[in-house]
């Protein structure tokens, strides 16, 4: 096995057009599992430990820019206030230890149905892309179109994740996520939402519920319907229950979950319903609030 070892950005472009089946690693809390247990061989390791540059990120006119390698324990510490919803998927994240390695990056680059930063990404709207470089340049992929199929992204074999860009929450959100157990587990299934009153819509994320993170976009399209309808944006009125339930039927119908060790389809399906009426409360509540403070 090739081992490289780039200091720099340019480097690493290099090597990885050189190398193209080389597999990245700078966290390796997914990489090094698969390795361990020989689920994966690659040709070639890229450490990426030595490129500072993803380490790093920026806020530009309302758009994080958030480094491939920023790890876990950075996102909840540093931008819980910019992006409220990845800093409360983060927190589930495996151990201190992993949330200390990990970063965004490679659960992209992974591309499991699990990864805990999924949902979070595609609640936080249709703004949101993956920055991919190559030596060729540099192309934006749209959260939408970057899953693919089981542990599949969009990305070209001679391309790296540089950094993901994410607008600032201008509203509440929240993560839920179900396991067989508190701490340190993969997600049975997980649902992140969020509100987004500067243009009238929501986000959904669906995680481990399907072969890809996908959204709820019927769930999405009827509250938002009832928000406009309702002038509920300006008024932060209650939903009410039968809204709050219609949207948690919506959710469980976007899924297509499957039988295997961690849980039933049903029972994702049905955990679903309960996680996006229970994080569609508190995010509502949180707005409401919000609303009536200024008043």
């Amino acid at each position: 096995m090739e081992f490289l070892r780039p200091a720099t950005w340019d480097e690493a472009l290099a090597a990885k057009a050189e190398y193209p089946t080389a597999l990245p690693i700078s966290g390796g809390t997914d990489v090094m599992v698969e390795m361990n247990f020989d689920v994966h061989r690659p040709s070639a390791l890229l450490d990426l430990n030595r490129v500072t540059e993803l380490s790093d990120w920026s806020i530009t006119d309302d758009v994080v820019r958030l480094g491939a390698s920023v790890s876990y324990t950075r996102i909840i510490e540093e931008l819980s206030g910019p992006l409220p919803g990845l800093a409360l998927a983060a927190r589930t994240v495996g151990s201190p230890q992993i949330r200390n390695r990990g970063g965004v990056g490679g659960n992209l680059g992974g591309a499991s149905p699990a990864g805990d930063a999924h949902p979070a990404l595609l609640a936080a709207g249709r703004d949101v892309f993956v920055e991919a470089h190559s030596v060729r340049g540099t192309r934006l992929i749209p959260i939408d179109e970057f899953y693919v199929g089981v542990k599949r992204n969009s990305l070209e074999q001679d391309e790296l994740i540089r950094a993901v860009r994410i607008p600032v929450a201008d509203g509440p959100q929240q993560f839920s996520k179900i396991g067989t157990r508190n701490a340190m587990v993969i997600a049975v299934c997980a649902f992140g939402f969020a509100l987004h009153p500067r243009n009238g819509t929501v986000g959904t994320g669906i995680g481990s519920a399907a072969p890809t993170p996908r959204r709820a976009v019927e769930a999405e399209e009827y509250l938002q319907g009832v928000l406009a309808e309702r002038g509920l944006w300006e008024s932060g009125e209650l939903l009410g229950t039968e809204v709050i339930q219609r949207f948690g039927e919506l959710v469980k119908a976007a899924a297509s979950p499957i039988d295997d060790v961690r849980g039933t389809a049903d029972y994702r399906r049905h955990s679903l319903a309960v996680m996006a009426r229970r994080t569609l409360t508190w995010t509502w509540n949180d707005y409401g609030k919000q609303i009536r403070s200024a008043a």
